[in-house]
């Protein structure tokens, strides 16, 4: 019918239709994770090997500008021998809110969030630093607990909560008013976006009475589209007022059914003898990634932002500095969206995948997710060598 399939179900139905596909002859471009457990990872690895068939992950921050610029600088050498790394998963306080406490991967046991959040930045740090040699991790849900609600505060946000006014995760500021999403507006490169943004923050009078002068202008901030999208499919003003008021996405982050954490590290020793840490936590200004790479000749710092991005190289030797700022895609996910789709579309006319994200390269981001959780959990250091070989001879 086709020549390829694209797999974007949630994440614990992606195995059965990845494998019928492949099977069935179709080469197929996979969301991320994978799949929600280890052996199952392993099993989609093998069949796609097995079958011939291309089978690609949307690994997509290896496509963005950002992430290739980095990539470059430390496969060129100019940090001289990387000695330790730290790499910080920002996750903004209403993303969290929304995905992880209120919304579909509230629950560990459809996936732990090291893996639903971090198998990107696994597979950056795989990418740029190599294999893992042994890990351990801490974390926890430290905040958004029932035990944590403030006296009084009822089940939903629309339930006349007296806390509205100081409360950050009030949900019609989110998703009636879309407060945060303009706060994130503010750090935009887009000069007319800062404007929009700055107006309607600053001005809200002044902007409703422009919003109805001006047509562009209420067409610019008539935003519908992610996270609002996903409460409701009328996205109406109405009509979300309805959803928040029955629907998951209203009740107050104290009082949802969540168990995943909202922080976690994990340390990394790697077999370049190099250390990392990777930092995940959910209560962040701002979304965003943030990293320090320390090398024998020099010091980068880096900031990837969807609507901008930063990298900065401090040579040891000289005291300069310099600044790389990659242009950002305007497409999903800092421009990586659009490359993912352009990689699979070569893949499928030259007959094979491209090494960048194929389903094996992708395997060792979603193995170290899966041993962190284990080391959390457990409370032990995992050796990953070890940990290779079992889940390879289980599947």
């Amino acid at each position: 019918m086709a020549q390829a399939a694209l797999i974007c179900t949630l994440d614990d139905l992606h195995l059965a239709p990845t494998i019928a596909a492949l099977e069935a002859g179709y080469d197929v471009l996979l969301e991320k994770p994978m799949a929600t457990t280890v052996e199952d990872c392993v099993r989609l690895v093998q069949t796609a090997e097995r079958s011939g068939r291309v089978l690609m992950l949307c690994h997509v921050l290896r496509y963005t500008s950002f992430f290739s610029a980095l990539h470059d600088v430390i496969a060129a050498g100019r940090l001289g021998e990387i000695i330790t790394v730290e790499h910080r998963e920002n996750v903004s306080f209403w993303h969290m809110a929304h995905s992880y406490v209120r919304g579909n991967w509230r629950h560990s046991r459809l996936a732990p969030m090291i893996l639903a959040k971090c198998c990107h930045d696994f597979d950056i740090l795989f990418w740029n630093l190599g294999p893992v040699k042994r890990l351990s991790s801490f974390g926890s849900l430290l905040h958004y607990r029932a035990e944590n609600a403030p006296p009084g505060a009822p089940e939903r946000c629309t339930d006349g909560c007296p806390y509205e006014a100081e409360c950050p995760w009030y949900a019609p500021r989110l998703y009636l008013d879309l407060i945060p999403l303009m706060q994130e507006g503010r750090w935009s490169r887009s000069a007319m976006e800062r404007l929009f943004a700055g107006l309607y923050l600053d001005h809200p009078l002044l902007t409703n009475l422009a919003r109805r002068l001006i047509p562009p202008l209420d067409a610019g901030l008539d935003y519908r589209e992610w996270p609002i999208s996903v409460i409701s499919e009328d996205t109406s003003l109405e009509a979300r007022r309805r959803a928040l008021e029955s629907g998951p996405y209203g009740r107050c982050v104290y009082r949802c059914d969540n168990d995943v954490v909202d922080h976690q590290m994990v340390n990394m020793e790697l077999e370049s003898g190099a250390s990392a840490v990777l930092v995940m936590h959910g209560h962040s200004h701002q979304e965003s990634r943030t990293m320090r790479y320390d090398g024998s000749r020099a010091t980068l710092f880096g900031q990837f932002y969807l609507t901008d991005s930063e990298i900065q190289i401090h040579d040891h030797l000289t005291g300069k500095v310099e600044l790389i700022r990659p242009e950002p895609g305007r497409a999903g996910h800092g421009g990586g969206d659009e490359g993912v789709m352009r990689a699979f579309v070569r893949a499928l006319r030259q007959g094979r995948v491209e090494p960048l994200t194929s389903a094996r390269a992708s395997l060792e981001s979603h193995l170290l997710a899966f041993a962190a959780e284990q080391a959390r959990l457990e409370g032990a250091i995992v050796d990953m060598a070890a940990y290779r070989q079992q889940v390879e001879g289980v599947a």
